[in-house]
């Protein structure tokens, strides 16, 4: 397919009331890089790669030694009573002071427990993916609906255009009615129905103007920027018509959200082993240092202290947990057959808006050069049937109907254009190949 590229009308900008250098200056490049930096909702997916990025960790993951230090001091004040086979040792105290201090350092490392630690580092690391893909897909998502906002503004720009020079056609109508009245070749109904016209296209415009004020308010919400910001927008719109279907459906496989919904299978997979592995036994390997120190006023012993290293291995075996291990495994399998179907119609969605989409496409660059072409000649036929009124050749009708086709025109081949640059975009965005 040729490249196609119908340039639109170059917008026109309005002054009315406003100051040139009120306003600022936006192209579509600007609009983008503002858009992505200050865009919230790319702001909230970059929160989350941020903590799933954080969460990938063998910490998290657990497979780093847990260490803990305690201590503890009683003092106690108690009676001590004490008999002998020789009732002449017999001992009777009250107020007798004691103090036990326990002092120690722990750490505990996993051996094994059915590979539960590597499986949960590997999902950890297949969250922060899947993080980076919605953020991608969020991007492409910013980008095209600026692009969208962006190009509806230049749309309604060159609708503006198109009223504009009607109305100079009308203003034009007008002057020679008024000229042909002051030499009595002319009636009034002509220079009434002429003034009406005129007034119609003038309310069209100011109508028209309240358009593109909206227009650019949406695309300032999406730029983040104050509802009230005087922004200046001079574009044509240019379609690529070197766009094929197969290229889209080849490259639509590389979609971040479509990604995303791949990349849930394989972190609901390692969910499933997760859960199996808390049915295998744990083994634990411990070490530390131990102080204990015992202090008493009276009594066999005044003091008692024990302190030094320890090391040992503690096993676990889950006998019974009342099946609960089992049923989580087994919703964790009917999760990730859900992952799965989710995916498939994720895909199938994919490749169904694909096709839709690149039928409007196709269709539109189809009528472009025909489009373009009659433009083209209700452009001449209204210069034309312009020239034979003022000689006297043509009648009002015939210029009011060459204004009509003119204006007819001038709106289609906008619309057709906008919306093949539309379907573009859309394509660009599904096949991951919008750039910003």
């Amino acid at each position: 397919m040729q490249k196609i590229f119908s340039s639109l009308l170059v917008v026109i900008i309005l002054a009315q009331g406003l100051s040139a250098q009120a306003q600022q200056k936006v192209t579509l490049k600007d609009a983008i890089q503002i858009a992505l930096k200050n865009s919230y909702d790319i702001k909230l997916v970059e929160s989350t790669v941020t903590i799933s990025k954080n969460n990938n960790d063998y910490g998290v993951a657990g497979a780093l030694p847990t260490v803990s230090a305690t201590g503890n001091e009683n003092k106690t004040s108690s009676t001590l009573q004490q008999q002998y086979t020789d009732p002449t040792r017999n001992t009777t105290k009250s107020g007798v002071d004691g103090t036990s201090i326990t002092a120690g350092v722990t750490a505990s490392v996993v051996l094994f427990n059915g590979y539960r630690i590597q499986t949960t580092k590997e999902r950890l690391a297949a969250l922060e993916n899947q993080s980076n893909s919605l953020l991608k897909a969020q991007m492409q998502n910013t980008t095209a609906t600026v692009m969208q906002q962006y190009y509806n503004i230049v749309r309604q720009q060159a609708y503006l255009l198109t009223i504009q020079k009607s109305i100079d056609a009308s203003q034009e109508r007008l002057d020679i009615i008024k000229a042909k009245q002051k030499i009595g070749v002319a009636n009034e109904a002509d220079y009434l129905q002429s003034s009406l016209d005129l007034n119609a296209l003038v309310q069209a415009k100011q109508n028209q103007v309240l358009v593109i004020d909206q227009a650019k308010g949406d695309l300032l919400n999406t730029l983040v920027m104050p509802a009230n910001a005087e922004i200046t927008i001079t574009d044509s719109i240019f379609v690529d018509g070197t766009i094929l279907l197969k290229d889209v459906l080849e490259k639509s496989a590389q979609n971040p959200s479509l990604q995303s919904a791949e990349q849930q299978i394989k972190i609901n997979q390692l969910i499933e082993k997760e859960t199996r592995a808390l049915m295998y036994p744990t083994l634990r390997a411990n070490t530390g240092y131990n102080y204990n120190s015992s202090k008493s006023a009276a009594g066999f012993s005044l003091l008692n202290e024990t302190y030094g290293p320890f090391l040992g291995v503690n096993l676990s075996v889950p006998l019974y947990m009342g099946g609960a291990s089992k049923k989580g495994y087994k919703n964790a399998i009917t999760n990730t057959l859900t992952a799965e179907m989710q995916y498939q119609s994720a895909l199938a969605r994919m490749n169904t808006n694909v096709t839709k989409t690149f039928q409007s496409y196709q269709t539109s660059v189809k009528q472009l050069p025909t489009e373009t072409q009659n433009y083209q000649m209700s452009q001449a036929l209204l210069n034309l049937v312009m020239q034979k009124f003022q000689l006297g050749q043509a009648t009002i009708v015939d210029v009011k109907q060459a204004q009509q086709s003119f204006e007819n025109a001038g709106f289609r081949f906008v619309s057709l254009v906008y919306t093949a640059k539309i379907a573009e975009i859309e394509l660009k965005r599904l096949a991951n190949q919008l750039a910003f």
